[in-house]
């Protein structure tokens, strides 16, 4: 079959529809986040948690630096004047990611139909199909969650900046490579991208518990917190975004690593081999043993701090590495991204 190039433009033209919508969306999480600092969504999180938020000494505006009161931030049911708008942008802002996701939903499938087969062949597919398992991971969190629902702007800002990268490494819609003409292209990869969108959206959840637990420990010596730390006083408890980021890891690591066996036997049936410690399938394991002991720490240890936060940033940076330098500078048997 011929690649379609009235479809494939079409693709492309989803891909810009997406994009722009993604930054719309950006935008209105940007105004829950200003405007309904004390709105609803704030304080939902807040009281559930029972946080005891920094107020500043003496008086003054709430979340701002200083002793820990006695008692939460906020109370049960109370609205102070810009819950309204704060509600009004995040409504907008879930609507436009939702319209965003089906924009992207359709430039991918788009894709696939123009060059009939899945589409993700190369990296600019890839990129496309990682951020909208992101997106995906998002939404579904906010069903868990709707409390963690002003959050979105650190969460859809990585997304928005996949979608720009995707668009640096365009690609034409093109048939396969003879090597990659197989039925386990759409088993190994997507299975894949659907781990490598989830985790994206854990390592964001994961700097935010960061800046929580920073903002927390200073306020409660009395200190200042540091300019980046003040963030911290509009986010959740640290435990509660310790648990989203432990849930989602949970959650994608059987994924990745069914994934990974999926593509050891491929690399049989292809190569005759099930393992050969190529540069792709090397850095592959090093993030699945990573991840897989973050996931053993915390269930044997315990570990609920810092140190698997860090864990956690450490096996998305081996995946982020083995994404840019393993598919762009090294050489080897998977050598596809398509950039040539």
């Amino acid at each position: 079959m011929a690649i379609d190039g009235g479809l494939a433009s079409l693709s492309e033209s989803l891909w810009t529809a997406a994009t722009g919508t993604y930054m719309l969306a950006v935008v209105a999480y940007t105004g829950e986040y200003a405007f309904g600092k004390n709105g609803r969504i704030a304080q939902t999180s807040a009281a559930q948690a029972g946080v005891r938020q920094p107020t500043l000494v003496g008086g003054g505006e709430p979340g701002a630096v200083g002793a820990l009161p006695d008692q939460p931030r906020y109370g049960a049911g109370s609205v102070d004047s810009g819950g309204a708008a704060g509600r009004r942008w995040g409504r907008a802002a879930v609507w436009l990611t939702v319209l965003a996701a089906v924009f992207h939903l359709g430039s991918v499938t788009l894709r696939g139909i123009a060059v009939d087969r899945v589409p993700w062949g190369n990296m600019y597919e890839f990129t496309l199909v990682v951020g909208l398992m992101a997106t995906v991971a998002w939404l579904a969190t906010l069903v868990k969650m709707p409390q963690l629902r002003y959050l979105g702007l650190f969460v859809m800002m990585p997304v928005l900046l996949v979608m720009f990268l995707a668009g640096t490494l365009y690609t034409k819609a093109t048939k396969l490579v003879p090597a990659l003409q197989s039925w386990w292209l759409a088993i190994h990869v997507s299975a894949v991208a659907v781990a490598e969108g989830i985790l994206l959206t854990s390592a964001a959840i994961t700097v935010l518990y960061l800046v929580r637990v920073r903002f927390e420990r200073q306020g409660a010596t009395g200190a200042t917190p540091a300019r980046f730390a003040r963030l911290g006083a509009r986010l959740p408890a640290a435990a509660s975004l310790d648990k989203a980021a432990y849930l989602s890891v949970a959650f994608a690591f059987p994924i990745y690593t069914a994934g990974v066996i999926f593509g050891a036997i491929w690399a049989e049936a292809a190569w005759g081999r099930y393992w050969g410690w190529d540069p792709k399938e090397t850095w592959a394991f090093i993030a699945w043993v990573i991840y897989a002991t973050y996931l053993h720490a915390r269930a044997t240890a315990g570990w609920k701090g810092n140190r698997a936060a860090y864990i956690n940033l450490l096996g998305f940076g081996a995946m982020t590495f083995n994404f840019f330098v393993v598919n762009i500078v090294i050489s080897g048997l998977h050598s596809y991204a398509g950039l040539t």
